[in-house]
């Protein structure tokens, strides 16, 4: 009779396991189960809750957002419509500079260069150009010093006019409205319903 050369170790077995222990094992491990299932169903249940909140959470934010967004827009519209219908003629005829009319939102191309000014005030030989905020900053001023230099260039019925600059706003940051004052431009403060000329007394306009 031939050995057996199969490499494999010897292990003695033991008795097989009783129907009881296998049944109480079997109940251990089901006991387990629930228990891990009603763990995930706990974790699952506060993930959904802790998504419902944060959901609710960002409703609410983006609510909020979307309010002050129509403020500030609301305000700003209230701002350009008092200015354009009477009130900035009225400022200026104050200074000794009469205009005729006031014309909102001029906006184009010209040379590829799209512009935008939201209000002028005109007469045959002057032209004052206002950019309206509702809250002014040092960066605003810059960037208009920069546009109303271009402003013969992109409106060329005021290539041979006289041009002012003006900067209305409801709220100023950072002394941009004393900046602004200082670049040559009327500053004009919104109160309530109505505006002024907050510039000092001996402020003299620079003509662009």
């Amino acid at each position: 009779m031939e050995e057996n050369n199969v490499n494999e170790p010897f292990q003695p077995y033991g008795q097989p396991t009783g129907f009881d222990q296998v049944w109480k094992l079997f109940q251990e491990t089901d006991r387990q189960f629930q228990k891990t299932d009603r763990q995930f169903q706990e974790t699952k249940k506060q993930i959904m809750e802790n998504d419902r909140m944060l959901t609710e959470k960002f409703k609410e934010t983006d609510k909020k957002i979307k309010e002050l967004s129509a403020l500030f827009t609301t305000q700003w519209g209230i701002l350009v419509e008092t200015l354009a219908d009477g009130d900035l003629i009225k400022l200026l005829k104050d200074k000794n500079i009469h205009m005729q009319r006031t014309m909102q939102n001029a906006r184009g191309t010209s040379g590829g260069q799209k512009y935008g000014y939201d209000l002028i005030a005109d007469n045959l030989h002057e032209a004052v150009i206002v950019e309206v905020k509702t809250t002014l900053r040092a960066e605003d001023v810059r960037e208009f010093h920069q546009k109303i230099w271009k402003a013969k260039t992109y409106l060329s019925q005021y290539k041979d006019s006289i041009i002012y600059g003006c900067m209305a706003f409801l709220k100023a940051e950072e002394a941009s409205d004393r900046m602004a004052e200082k670049l040559g431009f009327f500053v004009i403060k919104a109160t309530g319903s109505s505006a002024s000329i907050i510039n000092r007394d001996d402020f003299v306009p620079k003509a662009f």
